[in-house]
């Protein structure tokens, strides 16, 4: 390679690097921003998650096991030939024999019959098993996709309060221009440059803090969508968010939904059904299997050619599986408390749920809508009556601070209205308010 070429490909590496470096600095570690809808974050949830595929290997895995299940016991084919080592007797009929001649050869086939339906009871052990396996897939994506709806809206809610200190933010900064330009002069106290300048920082400390909590949120959400390198703007649909009305079903459509959508309860009813199966089996096993034989014998016997049938089964005089039996008997009885507590919590947790989202209903809509566009337009207005020092400073930043502090709340409160909504969606396993 010339050392032309090594100082243009050096020359390209600082560059690359210098462009990294000049990024990070600046806190743009991403160029692209990815604008999203609710049904499209979904879809591309569905389509890339990781933990999804893993657990579609696992019920595919489940399923083939199955096939094993249905599978009969291969036959055993014995055969033997002798003697290995010569032999010389006068007294026999043969007085000299080897490998080679003179020989004696024997074959067995042999065949396990599985008795007390084992073989039955295995295929509905690995089909539960297989049912179980889809019922945590799909627990799976109902897990994730709360997560993913959860930090859509409130990402969604954190930047629209992010927009506030960006806007209060540089409003005072301004303003902290304005002040240095006419230091010195005597026009502006000094201490109040001071309290400026100290409610410029602490803005700017608490919008960091709300950044760090949006790139949190963010990064847990491209996880679950697995995509990289990326912004993520969640559009959401204010007109939707309003209509949302807890009172358009009652409680018990909630709760009998549950019972027939929620896989955690699937998963413990399944589990319980395993736990059946799996005593029928112990009790079968305490059975012994039944082995038929086929055996042929040229000259090991009385008579040479010998062909003769058998059977082979064990005794159960000592081990008759009496502790598995009885552990699998155990196990009923926990799968099944197990069952009934998940459905005590299932009834507890949707009633909660509605609960909590009549009383953020009631609170948002106890919000007058023309608040916060009066406030709005005020901002504006009080910066402008301050800079014409119409208005003192206290009242200055009182009204920045409760602006502040009334936009904060007013989207903490939408934001849980929200949340109280993907609640009972995620409780009932199925999405009443989409």
């Amino acid at each position: 390679m010339s050392s032309f070429t090594n100082k243009k490909l050096f020359i390209a590496i600082i560059i690359s690097l210098s462009s990294i470096t000049a990024n990070a600095q600046s806190g743009n570690l991403f160029t692209d921003t990815m604008h999203l809808s609710l049904d499209t974050a979904e879809n591309i949830f569905l389509r890339n998650n990781l933990l999804l595929l893993a657990q579609r290997y696992n019920v595919d895995a489940q399923k083939a096991l199955i096939i094993q299940a249905k599978l009969f016991p291969n036959p055993n084919l014995s055969l033997s030939r002798g003697p290995l080592i010569p032999i010389t007797d006068n007294l026999s009929n043969y007085p000299y024999s080897n490998f080679f001649k003179n020989t004696e050869n024997a074959a067995t086939l042999s065949q396990l019959i599985l008795l007390a339906g084992k073989r039955n009871k295995q295929i509905k052990i690995a089909e539960a098993n297989a049912q179980l396996s889809e019922f945590q897939l799909f627990d799976l994506i109902r897990t994730l996709k709360y997560t993913l709806r959860s930090d859509f809206f409130n990402i969604y809610y954190l930047q629209q309060s992010a927009k506030v200190y960006d806007k209060e933010i540089q409003s005072l900064q301004k303003v902290v221009t304005a002040f240095n330009q006419q230091q010195g002069k005597g026009y502006i106290a000094e201490k109040e440059v001071v309290r400026i300048k100290a409610q410029l920082y602490s803005l700017q400390s608490e919008y960091n803090d709300l950044i760090n909590q949006i790139n949190d949120t963010e990064s847990e959400l491209r996880l679950v969508l697995q995509v990289k390198n990326v912004y993520l703007s969640p559009d959401v649909s204010d007109t939707k968010v309003i209509a949302l009305n807890p009172l358009q079903y009652p409680l018990t459509t909630f709760i009998d939904t549950a019972y027939k959508s929620r896989t955690d309860l699937q998963i413990a009813k399944a589990n319980t059904n395993i736990s059946k199966l799996t005593y029928d089996y112990q009790k079968a096993l305490a059975v012994p299997d039944l082995t038929a034989s086929l055996s042929w014998d040229k000259q090991g016997s009385y008579a040479r050619n010998l062909t003769s049938a058998g059977v082979a089964m064990d005794l159960p005089f000592f081990n008759k599986n009496q502790g598995n039996i009885k552990s699998a008997k155990f196990m009923i009885d926990y799968n099944l408390a197990t069952q009934k507590s998940t459905e005590a919590t299932v009834e507890e947790q949707i009633f909660r749920a509605v609960q909590k989202t009549l009383d953020n209903d009631k609170l948002y809509k106890n919000i007058d809508p023309k608040f916060t566009n009066d406030f709005d337009r005020l901002l504006n207005e009080v910066f402008i009556n301050y800079e014409k020092r119409n208005i003192g400073l206290l009242d200055f930043l009182d009204f920045y601070d409760s602006y502040k502090q009334n936009t904060l709340q007013i989207n903490s409160i939408k934001y849980n209205r929200v949340q109280s909504f993907e609640d009972i969606n995620f409780y009932t396993g199925t999405n009443f308010f989409n």
